[in-house]
């Protein structure tokens, strides 16, 4: 990963230093042509007037101003095309003193515009030399002496060429800086980086491994730093999932050893001491069924859970009167409530409440919801299940006695093997009720919570209305 960030970076770094180049070459340099070729035009223009309708000849000073006003070479050419005379900077020269004095009169000679000036029509042109321009040239047919006669006009770009060669060695010496420079620079970046991500890698290997106190202990406000802050959060979840595992192994030994203790030791009585008593062997095996039924239920809960988890167990939705489910779960958990002098009382807005679902998984979430109501519902106490018929489906509350929960624990309580203390000591169902409650109601799409109200702890879930079940 750091390979490919650093290779990214200098990717950048090399278009960059192309884009300029582009710029440099095909923008830059001929803006500088074009900015050189209109001055010379602009700088003509006052005396336009006078080299095309006056004689040359009465404006001596004229000459050695055009000379210097272009910064090159003037020429005076006769109408049979032979070179009279040649100024350079303001200066005459002397035609047969340097051969370099006319040496760009023997190029114009050579070429197409010598026509021209035969013919005395004005000319202007570029002379490159391939792509880089080394001059430009404008003849210009006057009046000398009373003469028609030429003058030719070379504004040589010796020194421009010059300033764009050296700035063009100045561009490759900063490009290879900029490419040194941004090489080490995207390297210490790129590492910077990748080491946050390594050291998260490397907390998630060890999670994987299982040192579940791994963590990453980084501290950034990007989102590499939520990256880390989630692999804490999970280091935490995983270590709290943990604990529930050791939980559940310890709850679930405790809650199958008291069972098989019973039913182990009230066997042994019914062989050995109660068989012939027909009263005290009923009364045995009626303990043994009870605790058979418990364990039963127990590991029903663990596979419906586990089912229901991984998606195995689908559910059987039909048209069900919620009213029939309810009052049949409040008639089963009788038996138990009265064992301790518990009343369970049920108040319904209506007798005929249809709902479209799974009645066998609704009917387990009534039983799981009444049983923590029992749990936590002192002896002679009393638990009150609501159903309130509203426009958008209805409202199943199932009410106990009891110290409220703490706001913190309201999240908890629904997570599997999660148990709070007990008010009245007793473990009718499994720590898997209300994860199973919650699993459910789920995959019915239903809302449900925990509130507490006129003092008495209140579990609900809201059944959808027909519309939005179908």
């Amino acid at each position: 990963m750091m390979g490919r960030l650093w290779l990214i970076m200098m990717v950048l770094v090399v278009f960059t230093i192309a884009l300029m180049w582009l710029i440099q070459i095909l923008v830059l340099e001929k803006n500088y042509t074009k900015v050189a070729i209109k001055g010379i035009q602009e700088r003509l223009e006052p005396v336009e007037e006078q080299l095309n309708h006056e004689d040359l000849a009465n404006h001596q000073s004229l000459i050695p101003y055009l000379s210097k006003t272009i910064n090159g070479k003037l020429m005076i050419v006769d109408s049979q095309g032979r070179l009279e005379e040649i100024y350079s900077y303001g200066h005459q020269l002397d035609l047969d003193e340097d051969e370099k004095n006319i040496a760009p009169w023997k190029r114009i000679r050579d070429s197409g515009v010598y026509q021209s000036i035969l013919d005395g029509e004005p000319f202007n042109r570029e002379v490159r030399d391939g792509a880089q321009l080394i001059a430009y040239e404008i003849g210009i047919p006057v009046l000398y002496n009373g003469e028609r006669e030429y003058i030719v006009l070379i504004q040589n770009f010796t020194e421009l060429n010059s300033v764009l060669d050296m700035n063009r060695k100045q561009l490759i010496f900063f490009s290879v800086l900029l490419m040194i420079a941004s090489a080490v620079l995207a390297h210490v970046l790129s590492r910077k980086f990748t080491k946050p991500i390594h050291i998260i890698k490397g907390t998630v290997d060890r999670l994987a491994q299982g040192d579940l106190t791994a963590v990453p202990n980084l501290k950034l406000d990007d989102e590499v730093g939520q990256l880390a802050d989630s692999v804490e959060e999970l280091s935490r979840a995983l270590r709290r999932v943990d604990d529930l595992r050791k939980e559940v192994i310890a709850n679930v030994s405790h809650e199958l050893r008291s069972p098989l203790a019973l039913i182990g030791g009230y066997a042994e009585m019914v062989r050995d001491i109660h068989w012939k008593d027909k009263e005290k062997r009923n009364e045995d095996l009626d303990l043994i069924i009870r605790e058979s039924r418990r364990m039963s239920e127990m590991v029903n809960d663990i596979l419906d859970y586990s089912q229901l988890q991984t998606g195995y167990l689908q559910l059987k939705k039909e048209w069900y009167n919620l009213y029939e489910i309810v009052e049949s779960e409040v008639l089963f958990c009788e038996p138990s409530a009265r064992e301790y002098g518990i009343q369970i009382r049920m108040e319904a807005s209506e007798k005929e409440i249809p709902v479209y679902v799974d009645a066998l998984k609704i009917s387990q979430v009534v039983r799981n919801l009444l049983y923590n109501a029992l749990n936590h519902t002192e002896n002679k106490g009393e638990i009150i299940v609501s159903l309130q018929k509203e426009q958008d489906g209805c409202l199943v509350e199932v009410k106990n006695p009891g110290n409220p929960i703490p706001e913190e624990d309201r999240e908890l309580i629904w997570e599997r093997y999660q148990r709070s203390q007990h008010q009245a000591g007793r473990r009718e169902g499994t720590g898997l009720g209300l994860s199973i409650v919650s699993t459910i109601l789920k995959a019915h799409k239903m809302t449900y919570g925990v509130g507490y109200e006129d003092q008495m702890t209140v579990f609900w879930f809201r059944t959808l209305e027909e519309k939005e079940t179908t």
